[in-house]
């Protein structure tokens, strides 16, 4: 990786959709519409069970960002050229900080993205000026991936596409992270288009033994879901963080899932981190009835205490302890349609919202990084108490800190657990 614009463009990632969604494709009737809501009967079973936390609240929020300078918002198959990618990031890491600054957690943290940049379109000029501004205390990179676009990838090559970008990003950029200052670099991820572990019918992805290949580079989490009502990714369990149940080789193993619970460590990696997918009767909304709450960051659905207030229902936390809400919201920064939702008038109007009324609302606001959110989840399933914040570094320490480590595999049912 001696060249200063090296890119990592392997022929799986091809062609790949780079707003996170499928290209326009042939629409599926209603029955097998009707059948991606398959979500559907477990968020109503929650809404019956799930009963808020009384007094206090931690609301810990981390945003993944589908980071793609290359996004073409009108042909999801085009790419920007490598000038005006290099034009959004500079323009972003110059402006975001000056737009949100004001807004301080309980920890005198602002509200920080997560990173999460395309491994096929790795390029060291651009990720060297957003590991800056991450290292500025404004986020992290994690990892994402657009492949099986033209036709299913192999695992061989999924395996090299992130072995490569992994190493990339800790050796080249001084992020990613390690468990307890062990040599095996860690990461999160991101499927792009949502088809995590072959979950879309074989598009875009391919490869059914997926989640085995992540837990086997050093994946700790997987943040890819919810992806949309109708979506054909979109599984049946919502609103949970959790172990997989079904065997990592297998296709889709996320389907069934063990709740993560208070008093009992996780044992199987990655972690499932789910977002709010939520049924919203909104009749402010376009058809008149409502609309379905995804917990993403749009131009045509900015933040708003009316989707906290969903978000907080979703009551997404560690069994056994309901004052800590995990609150992950994906958005795409990259996208100038988007430009407003994530930094412009709507995002700064929520924040003072969100932080100047928390104290009325008996919440106390944490702002977080996915790793961060994943060492707070491993805290209260260790049992921990006080206040979240002060386990953002629990088990999965920042790569910069430790400069002389390399990158080695990972075996999921030892190294992960130390």
């Amino acid at each position: 990786m001696s060249k200063e614009r090296n890119r990592i463009t392997k022929s799986g990632a091809r062609g790949a959709s780079l707003k996170g969604v499928a290209p326009r494709v042939e629409k599926p009737g209603l029955i097998r519409k009707l059948s991606y809501a398959r979500w559907v009967p477990a968020h109503a079973w929650q809404r019956l069970t799930r009963s808020a936390a009384g007094g206090r609240v931690n609301l810990i929020f981390a945003l993944v960002d589908h980071f793609e300078p290359s996004i073409v918002p009108e042909n999801g198959r085009a790419r920007a050229p490598l000038s005006e990618q290099d034009r959004r990031v500079k323009q972003w890491c110059s402006e975001y900080p000056r737009s949100v600054d004001r807004w301080r957690d309980h920890e005198g943290r602002p509200f920080v993205h997560t990173y999460f940049y395309p491994a096929e379109q790795y390029d060291r000029g651009l990720v060297d000026r957003l590991a800056e501004h991450c290292h500025g205390g404004w986020g992290e990179l994690e990892v994402h991936l657009h492949h099986g676009m033209d036709g299913p990838d192999t695992a061989e090559n999924t395996r090299q596409q992130l072995v490569e970008f992994r190493d990339a990003l800790v050796l080249n950029h001084g992020s990613l992270c390690f468990l307890d200052g062990s040599d095996q670099a860690r990461y999160a991820f991101v499927h792009g288009n949502f088809a995590l572990a072959n979950s879309a019918g074989g598009y875009a992805c391919g490869v059914d033994n997926e989640m085995e290949i992540l837990a086997d580079t050093g994946c700790y989490a997987d943040f890819t879901l919810p992806s949309a009502a109708f979506h054909p990714a979109q599984i049946g369990k919502v609103n949970s963080l959790y172990e997989c149940s079904l065997p990592l080789n297998a296709k889709a193993p996320h389907r069934k899932g063990r709740d993560l619970r208070l008093g009992r460590p996780p044992e199987t990696f990655p972690l499932i981190v789910q977002g709010p997918l939520m049924l919203d009767f909104d009749k402010r909304a376009r058809n008149g009835i409502g609309r379905f709450e995804n917990a993403a960051l749009t131009a045509a659905n900015p933040p708003s205490l009316r989707r906290l207030d969903l978000w907080k229902k979703a009551a997404i936390s560690v069994r056994g302890k309901p004052d800590w809400l995990f609150i992950k919201l994906h958005c795409h920064s990259m996208d100038p349609t988007q430009r407003e939702a994530v930094m412009g008038a709507p995002m700064q109007q929520f924040l003072t919202e969100l932080v100047g009324r928390a104290s009325e609302r008996k919440e106390v606001i944490h702002f977080v990084t996915a790793r961060q959110m994943v060492n707070i989840i491993w805290a209260a399933c260790d049992g921990r108490d006080g206040s979240p914040g002060e386990y953002r570094d629990y088990r999965l320490k920042l790569a910069r800190e430790f400069p002389a480590t390399t990158c080695k595999p990972t075996n999921p049912a030892v190294s992960v657990r130390g």
